[in-house]
């Protein structure tokens, strides 16, 4: 008999989501990326990862601001940092969240 773990050949990531297609990256900055998953689910969101890191940001669509909703080893001056170049790029953000989704 097989264990759920050999069922499933993806591994999780940092926070434990499994993802089995490639996840565009939408912007860079920092040595970090953002991205969003393609078979993501609501709310908006953005994944930002990193420097051995892992952050996830509701965007709040279409005004914002971005809300951090988990973070994985990155310290409160990089949050805010990560937070203030999201908030920047909100409209693009939100607009390929919709471009990939369909939806806001």
């Amino acid at each position: 008999m097989h264990s759920a773990s050999n069922r499933w050949p993806y591994k999780p990531n940092r926070l434990g989501l499994c993802y089995a297609v490639a996840m565009p990256t939408i912007t860079r900055f920092d040595g970090l990326r953002a991205v969003i998953y393609p078979n993501d689910h609501r709310p908006a969101h953005v994944h930002v990862t990193g420097k051995g890191s892992e952050a996830v940001f509701i965007l709040n669509s279409p005004s914002g601001p971005p809300e951090l909703r988990e973070s994985y080893r990155f310290n409160s001056p990089e949050l805010k940092r990560i937070a203030s170049v999201l908030s920047v790029e909100l409209l693009a953000l939100c607009a390929r969240w919709r471009e990939i989704h369909g939806y806001d």
